[in-house]
This record gives C-alpha cells, sequence and structure tokens, in this order.
C-alpha cells in the first residue's frame, strides 16, 4: 500500500486496515506507479498511532522506473530496522555501499521532482536520471545529533535497467535517509543521553555532574537498545569537548544483542562485551548511573540497571536510589520555594509545594525592602542571592541569614543608557559560579565569579551577530543561552558550550554557539525548563506572540506548549518538571502555572520571578 499525501489510502485498502489493526502499515504499491510525468512529494504516511508500526513493500515485477523510485522513497520513511526492503530498491553494488545510519535529511514537505527535472532526456535505453528537490528543515548526522538547517535540497538519483532480467533499479541512491518532516516526527523521537561534565564536582563527596546530550533515535525499531548503543558510542561531536564518559573506550553491548527491555521488577540488565569487565566499583557505578538516566527517558518506571560482562559475570547493579547520590542531576534537585519581588521592593519567597499565596520575606537585608532592585537570582542552594539594583549599574552578592548585610557591589557597569546599556539578571551553575552579563556598548562583557565570592572574571566570548541581550547559564555549568540581537531588529536565541581549565589558569570561553529557536524572531523571556530544553517567550518569524519550549539542538518538541498569557516580561521555571510555571506579566503580576490547570494569581504587585539557579 502507498500512501496519499492527502491522507488515506492510492490502492488496496482493505489490506491496509487489516494490518494497521496488528499494528502494521504497510507502503509501497509500485505496481500502479506511472512511469512518467511528477513525482509527488513523498511524505509518505499521515501521522499514526503510536503503537502502529509501518513497513515497506518490495518493488513489483516490471516496475518502471518512477515507481522504483517512489517505492525506494516510501520504504526510508518504514520501521525496518535494517532499511531491508529499501535496499532491494538498489543494486546490489549500491546496496552495499549505501549507509542510511550515517545522515538523515529533513525536508520541510519530503522530496519531490521538479517538472522541469523528473528525467534527464539525454539519457536513453537503460539509464534514468531523477532530481530529487525540497526545502531543508534539518540534518541528523551519524551521532543521531539533530541540527536546523535551511536552503534547498537538490540532489540527482541515477536508475539503471539490468539487461538480463529487465528489472530498474536504483544506483546512485541519495546520501542517507531523506524524508518530510512529518514522517522525521512520526518515526523520530528525542532522548537525552547523559555523561558527566568534563571539570566540575560538587558537593562535599565531590559528585559528578550529569550533562543531557539529546539524540533522535527511530522510535519503533527497538529504541531501547539504540539508546544505550548510541550511549555506549560517546556523546555528540559538539559536546564532545565538554564531557566524559564512564564507559572505557571500546565498550559495546554483547554480539547480538537486541530487544533489551526492563523485567517484572522493572530492572533492566545490561550486558557488554569484555572492554567492561576490569572498572572499579565506583566507576561501575557512574556508568549505570549513565545508562539509568538515560534509559529513564523512555521507561520513566525503571529503577534499576545490572550490567554485566561476558559469561554473565556481575559487573555492578544500580538502584534509582544509589544513582541519585552517585551524581548530580539538575532535573532530580527540586527547588524549596518560589523568590519575586513584592510592591515593597522586598525579596519574599513562597514554598513551591503548596497552593498559598502568602509570601514572606526573606531574611537578611533583601527582605527589608530598603533599596528598590530591578533582577534577583537565588543560588542553588538556597543560601545567597545575587541582586542587581534597580538602575542596573551595580550587582550585590548577599546571604540570605538573618542580619546579613547588603554588601558591596561586586561587579559594576558603566552603561550609559539604564534600561538597555548595563547588567543583565545574573543566573548560577551547579557549582555555585555566579554569571552575568554588562551590556555597554562600548566594551560588552560576560563575567563570571567564582563561588560568587571571587573577582570577577571575563569570559572569552566568540563572534556574535549582535550584542547580547540576555544570558542563562544551565544548571550542569557546560551550556550558556544568549539572547543576541542580529538584523532588522530581530534577535537569536544561541546556545554555547562552555570551556574551563581550572589546571591552565585562562578564562573560561564560551565556543561554538548555535541557534536553539530558528521559528523565533524576538525574545520577551527565557528560562531553563529541563536539561537540555527552555521555555520562551518571544514573537515568531511572522508576528505570532507565544510561549513555547524549545531545545538546545534547536529541534520542535512533541506535546502542548504552556497555556497563552498576554503581557508575559519574565518567565520562571525549574530543571524538575513537577515545578509550575511562573511569569510576570503587566496585567496580572505573579502568576503561576500547575500541572493540568490554568494560570492561577499569586501577587498582582510582585515583579522578577525566579527559581533557584
Amino acid at each position: 500500500m502507498g500512501a496519499d499525501r492527502e491522507g488515506g489510502a492510492r490502492s488496496g485498502p482493505g489490506r491496509a486496515v487489516a494490518y494497521a489493526a496488528l499494528g502494521m502499515v504497510l507502503l509501497g504499491g509500485c505496481a500502479s506507479m506511472p512511469d512518467s510525468g511528477d513525482l509527488r512529494n513523498v511524505e509518505s504516511t499521515p501521522r499514526q498511532d503510536t503503537g502502529v508500526r509501518v513497513f515497506a513493500m518490495p518493488p513489483a515485477e516490471g516496475a518502471q522506473p518512477g515507481a522504483i523510485l517512489q517505492g525506494f522513497l516510501e520504504a526510508l520513511t518504514s520501521d525496518e530496522p535494517d532499511y531491508g526492503t529499501a535496499r532491494k530498491y538498489l543494486t546490489p553494488a549500491a546496496a552495499r555501499a549505501w549507509h542510511p545510519e550515517r545522515a538523515t535529511t529533513v525536508l520541510a514537505n519530503g522530496p519531490s521532482t521538479p517538472s522541469d527535472a523528473t528525467q534527464d532526456g539525454r539519457e536513453r535505453g537503460g539509464n534514468r536520471t531523477y532530481v530529487l528537490a525540497g526545502d531543508r528543515v534539518a540534518t541528523v548526522d551519524g551521532r543521531q545529533a539533530y541540527a536546523p538547517a535551511d536552503g534547498s535540497y537538490r540532489v540527482r538519483v541515477h536508475l539503471t535497467q539490468d539487461p538480463k532480467t529487465e528489472q530498474w533499479r536504483i544506483d546512485v541512491p541519495p546520501e542517507g535517509v531523506v524524508m518530510g518532516k512529518s514522517d522525521f516526527q512520526r518515526n523520530y523521537t528525542s532522548v537525552d543521553k547523559y555523561y558527566f561534565s568534563s571539570d566540575t564536582r560538587v558537593g562535599a563527596t565531590g559528585q559528578p555532574v550529569a550533562v543531557a546530550d539529546p539524540v533522535f533515535v527511530r522510535s519503533k525499531v527497538d529504541a531501547l537498545t539504540q539508546v544505550v548503543r548510541s550511549l555506549l558510542q560517546g556523546p555528540t561531536t559538539r559536546l564532545a569537548p565538554v564531557v566524559r564518559s564512564s564507559f572505557p573506550t571500546g565498550t559495546a553491548l554483547q554480539r547480538g544483542v537486541s530487544g533489551l527491555a526492563p523485567d517484572d521488577e522493572n530492572g533492566l540488565t545490561v550486558p557488554l562485551n569484555a572492554k567492561a569487565s576490569r572498572v572499579g566499583r565506583a566507576r561501575c557505578e557512574e556508568m549505570a548511573t549513565q545508562l539509568l538516566f538515560t534509559l529513564r527517558n523512555l521507561t520513566p518506571t525503571l529503577e534499576s540497571v545490572a550490567l554485566r560482562g561476558p559469561g554473565g559475570h556481575r559487573l555492578c547493579d544500580l538502584t534509582e536510589t544509589r544513582a541519585k547520590s552517585a551524581a548530580w542531576h539538575a532535573a532530580a534537585q527540586s527547588p524549596d520555594y518560589l523568590y519575586f519581588l513584592d510592591g515593597k521592593h522586598r525579596l519574599v519567597r513562597l514554598p513551591t509545594g503548596t497552593t498559598a499565596t502568602n509570601s514572606a520575606p526573606v531574611p537578611g537585608a533583601l527582605g527589608e525592602g530598603t533599596r528598590p532592585l530591578r533582577s534577583v537570582s537565588v543560588s542553588r542552594d538556597e543560601r545567597t542571592v545575587a541582586s542587581v539594583g534597580a538602575d542596573g549599574k551595580a550587582m550585590y552578592v548577599t546571604s540570605l541569614a538573618a542580619g546579613a548585610s547588603l554588601g558591596e557591589p561586586v561587579v559594576t557597569s558603566q552603561g550609559l543608557d539604564p534600561a538597555e546599556d548595563r547588567l543583565t539578571r545574573p543566573s548560577w551553575d551547579a557549582r555555585g559560579d555566579l554569571w552575568v552579563a554588562d551590556l555597554d556598548p562600548r566594551h560588552q562583557r560576560l563575567y563570571v565569579v567564582e563561588q560568587g565570592a571571587g573577582k570577577p572574571v571575563e569570559v572569552t566570548l566568540p563572534e556574535l551577530p549582535g550584542r547580547i541581550r540576555d544570558v542563562r547559564v544551565a544548571a550542569d555549568g557546560v551550556r550558556v543561552a544568549l539572547v543576541v540581537d542580529t538584523k532588522g531588529g530581530k534577535q537569536a536565541l544561541l546556545i554555547g558550550l562552555i570551556v574551563r581549565d581550572d589546571r591552565s589558569g585562562e578564562p573560561p570561553a564560551v565556543v561554538d554557539p548555535h541557534p536553539a529557536a530558528p521559528g523565533m524572531e524576538l525574545f520577551n523571556a527565557v528560562s531553563w525548563a529541563g536539561d537540555s530544553r527552555l521555555v520562551v517567550v518571544g514573537r515568531e518569524q511572522g508576528g505570532v506572540h507565544q510561549m513555547r519550549y524549545v531545545q538546545v539542538d534547536g529541534s520542535t518538541l512533541d506535546g502542548p506548549a504552556p497555556a497563552a498569557l498576554s503581557g508575559v516580561k519574565a518567565i520562571a521555571s525549574s530543571e524538575d518538571e513537577r515545578v509550575p510555571l511562573v511569569a510576570y506579566s503587566d496585567d496580572d503580576g505573579i502568576v503561576r502555572l500547575p500541572s493540568g490547570a490554568q494560570w492561577q494569581k499569586v501577587d498582582k504587585d510582585g515583579t522578577a520571578p525566579v527559581y533557584p539557579g
């Protein structure tokens, strides 16, 4: 069965229904394909229920070139593990040389053939050339990393006719896999792999800090095993400079392993090759922690991981409780309080685990309201606050203890315009370091203050498309979100890596900034809302204001966006997704969004809401 772009089958609807009832759908129908005329956009299947698997049909006997190409493109959207049917549309030599796992190209509406390039008229006899074209949306590389893309896609595909069998086959296929956006969304799912920060340990016991590395895997093709293989392969190219894996180089699943699944007690056994057999217990538990954090993306009920070597040799076992103490994981850190400024200029707080709206001033100078403030940021241990005065000129670091004074300015700005040219809102990372940008156009700087108490260090910045407007450091301390001006009064949200080398004495550097929300052009507010996602408020290209979640790799997340709210000027969220989203708007003051509910008013006169971080 082939699928129509308008929905429904071109032929064989009875058979389609029968297979769908068994959780399968067949693609193909090559015998009915024409030999001439334009190929339609190949975005072969409408969105299916998650339980439906799609399989391709092999080429029909005597199928003509156009049908062979169409069938091949449809087979690329199937749920076959090894693309076995797609290879049947290729010559034997091309099938051996084709590596679909190396790249996936995502097009807006699927590949099509322009009317002026469907067939090269200069070729006669047993040769045909088609041109596949479309508008690029993204690429997924060999390490399964997603990257937004734009521009046109135009690739030649050559077919040849076997002189003995007279069957047409593709001898020059496109590189990797190519498909439309909706097929990509049906076929692939985003999963966070976890590694550890190369330079950061926290707490008295020196816990490693878990860092999320999002990848896309085929959702209905033994996804759990795919993710384990991807984790063992190592981090994506972009994240590799700032993270490490506890798995020894060369560690892999034992030969022939597939179909990994939790047992009846929500435990998973992972059989590894001999490369992992000689690690000590502490390192083995770090390995199991990486697996547990990663696989709970796909199986939230997973409670334990057991690592086994050749012959079933026991390496180590790890429970969810033990994993939480083995590594620092931002999503597992639930804040005690929500903080904001009330109508009396006081910093107040509200317990996150209640529905109450009766806030109380914090201990110390900031709870007294003696100095108007523009913004605040609370350290992740909720013991210290960085605050910027109402004129944006100075940043203070103050203890949240009774009797604590405001202290002396830690960073000051000489920017002339209080509204545009001075200090951004500060933010804290897991190390306890404090980050703030000075927007003075005469010398724009990004500073880090170690432990919030040392001398400010100027961070080395890459070349950016314009002035920085906002800065948010991730909890893991290896990524930073930058809102920067671009051409034509627009803005971009960029994610950069933070590279540190504490031994060299060199200052930290932000490198490799890349777009995280390519569909937006203005950002009113940004906050981290998970290990690899942010919540943003701003304007989409085309002038539509909205609030939505974005991934650090620039991909679009499935699922609903937060409920609409007008006039939002600030947003606060936590890496713990159970904690309500909080916003400030001119119309409503401080409001929060509990799970499954509508926005609720908290404080009509409040401003500048923040969670720790």
